[in-house]
């Protein structure tokens, strides 16, 4: 899975920290950032869920090949 976060777009409104915790939080100016370790979304289902959460869809989750 992969994981992109459009920071132009992304307004801070935190759907996605609190969809999926174990994978998003906010950086210090309140914008959606990964967790180090979880770039790949660590098999997390709440991903997606988070993405469609964002209020400006600035989260795009796509399948890696492989």
């Amino acid at each position: 899975m992969h994981i992109d976060i459009n920071k132009d777009v992304c307004i801070g409104a935190g759907q996605c920290a609190l969809a999926a915790p174990r994978v998003f939080t906010q950086d210090d100016d309140g914008y959606s950032t990964l967790l180090p370790g979880r770039e790949d979304g660590a098999d997390d289902p709440m991903v997606r869920e988070a993405a469609r959460a964002c209020p400006v869809s600035a989260i795009t989750v796509s399948e890696t090949a492989g």
